[in-house]
């Protein structure tokens, strides 16, 4: 599925990228992914599903990766088989970018990978759509060459309108700690891109647990709730059906259980708030 066929991504309607960290099993992924359709449904809005075949960027070199590239992609595809739901995974090379665009729907650049071009144009060059997580260390306006890569190498590849989403992640300033400055997400649309905000990782506390990130899950409300007046196009919230025991980012992931709520408040937010605009 290519760039032109997410008509939710050149319009007005928020969208939700929900799903958990890593995929954990296969069964996991299907139980999380049914449960997310079916609130899409209820709630008549698009949800993208999330997850990632591989975790490249662990704090310890022990901890859970996930299945790989050729597992990760075949489980994600039976997800889109069984849900209906378009879906999205994290690549960290090129070649991946190439493998990975021809099966999902969405391909992520990690934030801490936003800076590496090739990675950047090989993902945009399968025409594809490209979300571009801004790295914790990157400015908002930073992000306007970032988008110009993918721009001049989609049109490269013969792809003249790419569908590129950027999101705000939270500012890294050391100490354990991530710090979200909303009026990003205004400088970020300058681009012209969707803007997403992620509000699990923003609460993260990167390498807060020695050997692993932690995080400050009641949070993730305030800051999704903000995000959403402010008038980003989407939210990014990765869930779980028992976060503290997650293989990866449990600490910072939303109870599965308490999404729906949590989302029909988003979306009365965004309804309430003047002509539902994005951030300009």
């Amino acid at each position: 599925m290519h760039s032109g066929e997410f008509e939710f991504l050149k319009g007005n309607r928020l969208f939700l990228i929900s799903g958990p960290c890593v995929i954990e099993s296969r069964e996991l992924v299907l139980r999380v992914a049914t449960s997310l359709a079916e609130m899409a449904d209820r709630l008549q809005f698009p949800v993208v599903f999330k997850a990632s075949y591989d975790k490249a960027n662990r704090s310890s070199g022990h901890s859970f990766r996930g299945p790989g590239i050729e597992e990760g992609l075949k489980i994600l595809s039976e997800v889109r088989d069984e849900t209906g739901l378009p879906v999205l995974t994290d690549v960290h090379t090129p070649e991946q970018a190439v493998i990975a665009g021809g099966v999902v729907d969405i391909l992520q650049i990690p934030a801490f990978l936003s800076r590496q071009t090739d990675l950047v144009a090989a993902a945009a060059a399968t025409g594809t759509a490209v979300n571009i997580k801004k790295a914790q260390f990157m400015a908002p306006r930073d992000t306007f060459q970032v988008v110009a890569k993918a721009r001049d190498a989609a049109a490269a590849a013969g792809f003249d309108n790419p569908a590129i989403c950027l999101t705000e992640r939270g500012s890294c300033f050391g100490y354990n700690n991530l710090v979200v400055d909303m009026r990003s997400l205004p400088v970020m649309a300058e681009t012209g891109c969707p803007v997403i905000f992620d509000a699990t990782h923003s609460v993260q506390l990167p390498g807060g647990q020695g050997d692993r990130s932690g995080g400050e899950r009641q949070h993730v409300p305030t800051l999704a709730r903000a995000a959403v007046a402010a008038g980003v196009n989407g939210v990014f919230m990765e869930t779980h059906p028992d976060p503290d025991q997650a293989l990866s980012d449990g600490p910072n992931s939303w109870p599965l259980d308490q999404m729906e709520p949590l989302v029909a408040q988003l979306l009365r937010i965004r309804e309430a708030c003047e002509d539902g605009s994005p951030v300009a």
